[in-house]
């Protein structure tokens, strides 16, 4: 199963995409962009998520709409979310 990275959902088919830990070892969990240094890049919501990751959503063919509506019902199952 591939994995996909639990702040943003976004597939991370290589390791090249993985996050990075503290110690410099690779995060399979958060992607490279949400997950640096054992931290996440910004300290944003779940709403923010949401209207970051449309744009890129956008770009991939959906519209806007279809793209905040597959966001809203898969992030915030993702463990960065998860209550």
């Amino acid at each position: 199963m591939e994995k996909v990275c639990q702040s943003c959902g976004m597939p991370m088919a290589e390791e090249e995409l993985f996050g990075s830990n503290a110690d410099g070892s690779k995060n399979e969990e958060y992607c490279k962009y949400c997950f640096v240094n054992g931290s996440f890049g910004k300290d944003e919501t779940l709403e923010e998520m949401i209207s970051t990751c449309i744009p890129f959503m956008v770009e991939e063919g959906k519209t806007e709409e279809k793209a905040k509506g597959i966001l809203e019902s898969t992030l915030p199952q993702l463990k960065r979310w998860k209550k």
